[in-house]
């Protein structure tokens, strides 16, 4: 049986993933905080922080495979240049110390999820897996650095990296703009969305664990970039729609035009919201698919079904 070293286990696809991992591999944890949520884990090791300066070795011994989950996705109130720095401490500086000392430790493996944002933010044709990076976001530019060092030490190495982007993740519980979302649906709000007609790509939170999954032993997997999502697009209206279907009540969206929208975002300081919310971003799994043999186990439907149950 593999031996996996989990980081970033108290988030949400972190909580998601270790239910499945916990029963099929021996998992370490590393945490920055409690880990009394975890009390079936084999190992478990608490560090005061993720930096450059953590020393990660005790945490790896007769490690196969790392997955690493945590990252630094927020930070408010500041200037641009000082949250990018912010961001790199633990995205890429943690990151790197992290997967050097995995590879002096004989770490076959080292999993590292990232995010479609390193390709952008929005596109007219779905983003494919060897498109030119295009990371405007400073989390995404954090992320995308963190990829160039993998690759290096790669190189160097020889520890083999897998690297997935997904897009939003949703599923119960979910947070951010998807708990939102969900609250939003179980509230049976009006919004005046009912005419945005983009198509975005999103992943459940189940298909994202069986790919993370599938690349821990796969061989074909071995230094790949991934993308990853539920194989289908949606636009931001229909997904309102389905998702207050899910939570039993009856749509309640208003026909109001986008343009109109943005014109009253830009008033109100939200024009980067509503920008998101009716911008297309869609991605091409097929190199997932074709290199794994593998495709996502729930449709979109059964997916959004099951952030209600």
């Amino acid at each position: 049986m593999k031996n996996i070293l989990l980081t970033g286990a108290t988030g949400f696809v972190g909580k998601n993933l270790f239910i499945t991992l916990n029963n099929n591999f021996n998992v370490a944890l590393v945490f920055r905080s409690s880990t009394e949520y975890f009390e079936c884990a084999n190992r478990k090791y608490k560090v005061s922080d993720f930096s450059a300066e953590t020393d990660f070795t005790r945490c790896l011994n007769e490690i196969d495979c790392v997955i690493h989950l945590a990252a630094r996705a927020h930070i408010q109130g500041k200037k641009s240049e000082t949250a990018l720095d912010e961001f790199r401490k633990s995205n890429v500086f943690a990151t790197l110390k992290l997967a050097e000392q995995a590879a002096k430790s004989g770490v076959k493996r080292f999993i590292f999820i990232s995010s479609i944002g390193v390709n952008g933010v929005s596109n007219s044709t779905p983003f494919i897996y060897s498109d030119d990076p295009n990371p405007t976001e400073d989390y995404a530019v954090s992320k995308y650095e963190a990829e160039i060092g993998l690759k290096k030490i790669t190189k160097k190495t020889g520890m083999e990296v897998v690297i997935i982007r997904p897009p939003l993740v949703y599923g119960k519980g979910a947070p951010g703009n998807v708990g939102t979302l969900l609250q939003v649906a179980e509230k049976n709000l009006p919004l005046p969305l009912g005419l945005i007609n983009n198509q975005r790509s999103f992943v459940a939170i189940d298909n994202l664990v069986d790919l993370i999954v599938t690349c821990i032993d796969h061989p074909d997997a071995a230094n790949q970039t991934f993308l990853v999502s539920d194989d289908e697009t949606i636009s931001t209206s229909n997904l309102l729609k389905k998702l207050t279907l899910a939570a039993g009540k009856q749509p309640w969206l208003l026909p109001v035009p986008v343009s109109l929208l943005k014109l009253a975002a830009s008033v109100f300081g939200k024009k980067a919201a509503v920008e998101r919310f009716s911008s297309s971003l869609t991605v091409d799994i097929e190199h997932t698919k074709k290199t794994l043999n593998w495709k996502p186990p729930i449709t979109l439907d059964e997916g959004i079904r099951r952030c209600f149950k």
